[in-house]
């Protein structure tokens, strides 16, 4: 365990469980899901995060034993849990409904999208075969062309590399966790030294669009264009940052044509696959069959997709908004609650009696992949194109 990524999980049956993890027992007073409550409270207050020892902060029992435990009478131990237990499934039943709502809604942008980059915006217009199995009939006027017939494909900077005597210099870099579909997350981004000839080659320019080379295979694909919003800012080898020839096509129109049904389909096809991730290389990027309709008419089409979508994009914003601040209003409580900040023996009492149901569990938060995983594999890059 390590204290930057520590988890707590409550066994409710027998099971066996590596040396990654450590199982704790309650005794003296403390019942088991008291117990578990007050180290999750921990958690979310970041306690752990300044303990542990090594540059990943490794956690081990000398660590926990001499935390304080704050231990209320059975009574209200058992008033504690029954209470949070009422509110976490109220709570979670309201994030799943949110989380379904914007489920729906980004399935109607992605029709919206998928219809404007593959058919265009005249209903009437005169078609012609693709030659795509899944991509069916296109406008006739549209060229048909690879990726590479368009644009240059940049791999990024291989992390871990000693450089030894070599002269370096502190540059900002993406990794995956900053490539989201359609936008770049920059609330964390991180510097790496890197000599000045070898950053050259892996620097972002204005109009780049970024792809991720590997991830969730639903997710693979999602790209978004680079407006050069830190300059001089590098790429990690696990973004692909494609440089479009802007005379023939429109960065943000290719960002719509892998986002589209067409995109998705293409390389979740060809991605070499494993248990539960997907990955792709440069030579598949290049390969990616794309529609290059004159550019006024890609300028035309983006325009009308921004203002056929302007209501989803703040509707979807907006069911963000709203399970943030649930989240953080669980947070805040289950704290308040465990701690003895909120007295919550009489509220307990007048709880109704609730059958057990099997509840869905949240869907995961899109945070990108474990930092370790990312910044060490790099099996699938390849040379810049």
């Amino acid at each position: 365990m390590t204290g930057n990524s520590l988890r707590f999980g409550f066994a409710a049956t027998r099971g066996i469980i590596t040396s990654a993890y450590m199982n704790l027992s309650a005794q003296r007073g403390i019942t088991p899901q008291y117990g578990y409550s007050l180290l999750h409270t921990y958690d979310l207050l970041k306690v752990f995060y300044g303990l542990g020892s090594g540059l990943r902060q490794n956690l081990d029992w000398s660590d926990f034993k001499y935390l304080p435990c704050l231990i209320p009478s059975p009574p209200e131990q058992s008033a504690i849990i029954r209470y949070l237990g009422y509110m976490d499934r109220r709570i979670r039943k309201y994030i799943r409904a949110k989380q379904k709502l914007i489920a729906l809604l980004n399935e109607q942008k992605q029709a919206i999208i998928n219809r404007a980059v593959t058919r265009g915006l005249d209903p009437n217009v005169k078609l012609k075969p693709s030659g795509v199995p899944w991509l069916g009939d296109v406008p006739e006027h549209w060229e048909f062309a690879r990726l590479k017939d368009a644009a240059t494909v940049q791999t990024g900077l291989t992390l871990g590399k000693n450089y030894k005597d070599v002269a370096t210099e502190s540059r900002p870099y993406l990794r995956v966790a900053n490539v989201q579909e359609g936008r770049i997350d920059l609330r964390h981004v991180k510097h790496v030294e890197v000599p000045a000839t070898e950053a050259v080659g892996t620097t972002l320019r204005a109009g780049d669009v970024l792809m991720t080379e590997g991830g969730d295979i639903d997710k693979l694909g999602r790209g978004c264009v680079w407006h050069d919003e830190i300059p001089g800012c590098l790429h990690q080898n696990h973004i692909f940052a494609v440089r479009c020839r802007q005379y023939l096509l429109v960065p943000e129109f290719l960002v719509g044509l892998m986002a589209s049904l067409h995109g998705r389909a293409y390389f979740q096809l060809t991605a070499k696959q494993t248990t539960n991730l997907a990955s792709t290389n440069s030579s598949t990027l290049r390969a990616f069959p794309i529609l290059l309709p004159p550019v006024v008419e890609q300028q035309g089409i983006l325009a009308q997709i921004a203002e056929r979508t302007n209501g989803v994009d703040a509707a979807i914003a907006q069911a963000a908004t709203e399970l943030s601040l649930i989240r953080e209003y669980r947070t805040r409580l289950v704290a308040d609650v465990v701690t003895g900040k909120l007295d919550v023996r009489e509220a307990a009492a007048k709880l109704p009696e609730e059958a057990e149901e099997v509840e869905e569990p949240e869907l995961p938060v899109d945070e990108g992949p474990d930092e370790e995983v990312e910044e060490t594999a790099g099996e699938n890059s390849e040379g810049a194109g």
